[in-house]
């Protein structure tokens, strides 16, 4: 494993809700979009946009995973904040 971006104090990349939806949680269980979506009783479009970063985690779907998956709401809202936050930061530090 490589940590020289830690060990330089380098910020990596903000990782995504639909990122960590897609590798912690999907993959592992073998679900695809269109089978997640059904499992939550959401439009598989939902999931489609979450994954590839088009559309935020909201408050309904943050209950809807963590029921699924046996986490929190405050899970995947707290990615998303985390995820917001930093694409903030990156655009200020740009407009500067």
């Amino acid at each position: 494993m490589d940590f020289s971006d830690v060990a330089e104090r380098r910020r990596i990349g903000p990782v995504s809700p639909g990122t960590v939806l897609a590798e912690e949680f999907m993959r592992p269980l073998g679900l695809s979009a269109r089978a997640l979506a059904r499992a939550l009783g959401v439009p598989s479009n939902r999931i489609t946009a979450i994954l590839g970063g088009g559309r935020r985690v909201t408050a309904e779907t943050a209950l809807l995973l963590a029921e699924r998956f046996g986490t929190s709401a405050e899970f995947w809202l707290n990615l998303q904040m985390m995820h917001d936050l930093e694409e903030a930061r990156r655009h200020v530090g740009r407009a500067a």
